[in-house]
């Protein structure tokens, strides 16, 4: 019987072990999470960390990146939300002063309207594209600054030639970009739009029932949240 007993006493131990040993991996698990998707942007408290993940391709003339900005919402007085503006991917060059080096203080932006994505994102590996911008297109100054995007497919299908050309008659300038993109590069942007391209509609939210209601005079801290990339093209 007192054998018994001392059987049942150390099993019983060794299951209070077993059991603090996995209460204890299981809150450094825990511990773990709560690190990586704070350290990913992901709120787990009172604010979120701003992320910065432009994609950008470097080349020998001049380099080029891409990010997503989000639409804004607006609250409506009879409950609900709207999209105040659509959404863009904001595309940025600047040219290059050296081997590696390149000048940001002369960069030149160039906005993607969700249409415009969806005309980048269908074209065929000998397709082209153009689009032109003017800020003053229905107003007396027009004409006096024009941004000119151009897509053309490589001869031989390996990739394409992005190029933005801006004229500014106010400045008295003209700068030209050209970026070479491969094929693979071009798959990367590619598939990053089109899975962009929802959330630039709204329609993330809309299937999702959780609007970040951003007003003209006070943003919420979502739309806080995110890095202040400009809201504009003709922005710096």
């Amino acid at each position: 019987m007192l054998k018994l007993s001392r059987l049942l006493l150390q099993s019983s131990s060794r299951d209070s072990l077993s059991l603090k040993s996995l209460v204890s991996e299981a809150t450094i698990d825990l511990k773990l999470l709560r690190g990586l998707t704070t350290q990913s942007g992901i709120s787990t408290g009172k604010s979120a960390a701003k992320v910065f993940a432009p994609y950008s391709i470097y080349k020998g003339k001049a380099a080029l990146s891409a990010d997503p900005l989000l639409p804004m919402f607006t609250k409506l007085q009879s409950g609900g939300y709207k999209v105040e503006r659509r959404g863009s991917i904001m595309l940025t060059f600047w040219p290059a002063i050296g081997e590696r080096k390149y000048d940001w203080d002369k960069r030149q932006k160039f906005a993607l309207s969700a249409t415009e994505v969806g005309s980048l994102i269908s074209l065929g590996s000998k397709d082209s594209c153009e689009f032109f911008h003017d800020p003053s297109m229905l107003s007396s100054n027009a004409g006096q600054v024009r941004k000119s995007l151009s897509i053309k497919a490589h001869a031989d299908g390996s990739g394409y030639f992005v190029s933005l050309s801006v004229v500014n008659n106010i400045l008295k300038t003209n700068d030209r970009f050209v970026v070479p993109v491969t094929t693979a590069e071009f798959a990367v942007m590619r598939t990053a739009f089109t899975f962009a391209l929802p959330h630039l509609i709204g329609w993330d939210q809309y299937t999702n029932q959780v609007p970040h209601c951003a007003s003209k005079s006070s943003p919420t801290a979502a739309a806080a949240a995110l890095p202040q990339l400009p809201s504009s093209e003709w922005d710096r």
